[in-house]
């Protein structure tokens, strides 16, 4: 494809016949799937589905996450005419990449929405294929890590964020955003010593063993370092990203439910992102871009980076596994 198709060629979500490769199409019309790859549930011969997790509980100030899939699909159609730049390879030629679409779940039943989530997101990974998911509040991380569990057992966790979301609650009927990774830690699918949080400035009186690098620690060493310690404390355990788009500070992420000020850049997350290759990645996710509280997009389209990144840094390892 090339740019003199976007004369005659639109809505490549769904007439586009292959799984591969960019998509020329005009940036402000067309069916706004995912980086225009393919709407399909057939994931025979896919190597990683992004899906939309399009819910929201617990929001700490600002409802509004569950319209973050649609905003970042949309602000995803800026980057589908060339290789995400920078890497040394372009996943969406080298990979069959599809937009697996929407979880399906009764919006007045939430204490059955982690089942749903672990169900979805599991009936994905039956499939071969890897997962790359759109939130919703941080609470959706919680059935996402036990599909993945049960897959490749317990994970070390990489969440960039302003909260460490391991606040005590041993209530098994509530859904609550903050308390997604407490619960993971407490069932032991995931593995905190081997884990760490990046750019938390929240005070949490227990992290449960998590290592932390705060906003103020990232600022001071700068991403470069933050980067090498997370390969320090994660090696090659098999892994999975989550990044609360929070961790960005106001300034590059308005539009989200809990704003807390002193975050990381945009240029920062991009740097230790792209320095985060060569993990054993199994799968991410991006949540809590909360659109009603961004009217510029500014939040949406940096989740839709942030989710281009966690496909690359996949890739990559992909990759290396391969060359190995």
């Amino acid at each position: 494809m090339s740019l003199e198709d976007a004369k005659k060629q639109i809505d490549h979500a769904f007439t586009r016949e292959d799984l591969k490769g960019p998509s020329f199409e005009n940036v402000f019309a067309g069916a706004t799937s995912f980086l225009r790859r393919k709407y399909t549930k057939d994931l025979r011969g896919v190597d990683v589905a992004v899906t939309g997790l399009p819910f929201d509980q617990a929001v700490t100030n600002r409802p509004g996450t569950r319209l973050g899939p649609r905003a970042i699909r949309e602000a995803s159609a800026l980057q589908t005419m060339d290789k995400p730049y920078g890497w040394d390879f372009d996943v969406l030629s080298e990979y069959a990449i599809a937009d697996y679409g929407d979880m399906a779940f009764d919006y007045a039943m939430p204490s059955e929405v982690p089942g749903r989530i672990e169900a979805h997101v599991g009936g994905i990974l039956a499939q071969g294929a890897a997962c790359v998911a759109l939130g919703g509040d941080h609470s959706v991380t919680l059935g996402a890590l036990r599909a993945h569990a049960k897959v490749h057992g317990p994970l070390s966790v990489i969440q960039f964020d302003a909260h460490t979301d391991t606040w005590a609650d041993d209530d098994a009927a509530r859904v609550d955003h903050g308390t997604f990774l407490y619960t993971a830690a407490k069932e032991g699918i995931v593995v905190s010593e081997r884990s760490v949080q990046i750019g938390i400035r929240t005070d949490n009186p227990d992290t449960l063993g998590f290592n932390i690098i705060d906003a103020r620690e990232v600022h001071e060493i700068g991403v470069e370092a933050v980067a090498q310690r997370v390969h320090e404390i994660v090696g090659r355990a098999p892994c999975y990203l989550t990044f609360d788009i929070d961790c960005l500070d106001p300034a590059y992420a308005p539009g989200t439910g809990t704003p807390v000020w002193g975050g990381m850049t945009s240029h920062q997350a991009a740097v230790c992102l792209r320095r985060l290759a060569g993990l054993d990645l199994k799968g991410g996710d991006v949540v809590e871009v909360s659109p009603p509280f961004d009217h510029a997009g500014i939040t949406a389209v940096a989740a839709a980076h942030v989710a281009t990144e966690i496909l690359c840094l996949w890739g990559a390892g992909r990759r290396a596994e391969v060359n190995s």
